[in-house]
């Protein structure tokens, strides 16, 4: 018998939400009300250099003033320390994580060397020099030791089938940073897992860190959830809309307006009054999207 569904809503307090932001809160409370199932709200919080004071506060009052409340109360990465670190010791048990020595130059440096000088999104892709040992290096960060790891096959409810080659594509990866953060990736495999999430329902930006969940979550023998990446909201530049290019905070005064422009990019009809158009969309949304495993 399948579990009872459990959907969640995963904001930074990094700044308020937007209108991208929202497309992603929508879509994952009717996804969970169209399922019957529960819609939880988790602050992550886990980057403390990013998070400001008292943000939190402001998504939550954003949240119930369109009328999306949580089931339970929000769950805080801050205060979820123990887990991750339980779960890098795993991991390190295991023979799937290692320590990293290597600081950014030393990546661009290593790379260089091989001809391998193409970034992805930004970022490099870690060459593994630490996979056989830190060569006489303190110990930076950690790492999730990606090699014979064969290719990744999945499907996204809205994407239709997905695939990714994680030690091709983005090589051994972030577990625990330099600085003492845990990354996003170990940190929402974790709380997905704790919270018994079902159903991931988020912005298509994230459908790129599949994979390297699914990874995760099969060498911790977790369950893995299903996946719907949503539409993203683009910005005048044509990039997605977010809090670094000037997205603008949602105009709670105004919540059917608000609520009517996140509804368009998922395909759902406008509504006319703020009662009815929750529960419209809700019965809308029953026939969209399938739940496949």
């Amino acid at each position: 018998m399948a579990p009872p569904y459990i959907g969640r809503f995963a904001p930074s307090p990094t700044g308020p939400l937007h209108a991208g932001s929202l497309v992603a809160a929508l879509a994952s409370w009717l996804d969970a009300r169209a399922h019957g199932g529960q819609w939880l709200v988790r602050i992550e919080d886990v980057d403390s250099t990013r998070c400001l004071p008292g943000l939190d506060q402001t998504i939550r009052q954003q949240l119930a003033a369109l009328g999306l409340h949580s089931d339970q109360p929000p769950v805080y990465q801050s205060q979820r320390t123990p887990l991750y670190q339980q779960a890098l010791s795993e991991l390190v048990a295991s023979g799937h994580a290692y320590p990293c020595g290597c600081s950014r130059r030393d990546i661009e440096l290593a790379l260089q060397h091989n001809g391998q000088v193409k970034p992805r999104h930004g970022e490099l892709i870690y060459p593994g020099t630490c996979r056989k040992g830190l060569q006489d290096k303190p110990a930076r960060a950690w790492r999730f030791n990606t090699q014979g790891q064969p290719p990744l096959h999945w499907h996204d409810r809205r994407l239709g089938e997905q695939s990714q080659d994680v030690a091709l594509d983005v090589g051994d990866f972030i577990l625990k940073r330099a600085d003492g953060c845990f990354a996003y990736q170990l940190a929402v495999v974790v709380d997905d897992a704790a919270q018994g999430v079902t159903d991931v329902v988020r912005g298509q930006d994230l459908a790129d860190n599949t994979a390297r969940q699914i990874l995760l979550q099969r060498a911790l023998h977790l369950p893995t959830p299903r996946y719907l990446h949503t539409p993203l909201v683009l910005g005048p530049n044509g990039e997605k809309l977010s809090k670094q290019n000037g997205a603008q905070a949602l105009d709670s005064a105004h919540p059917l307006a608000a609520l009517n422009q996140a509804a368009a990019m998922l395909g759902l009809a406008g509504q006319h009054a703020l009662a009815d158009a929750l529960p419209n969309w809700v019965a809308q949304w029953q026939g969209l999207y399938n739940r496949s495993p």
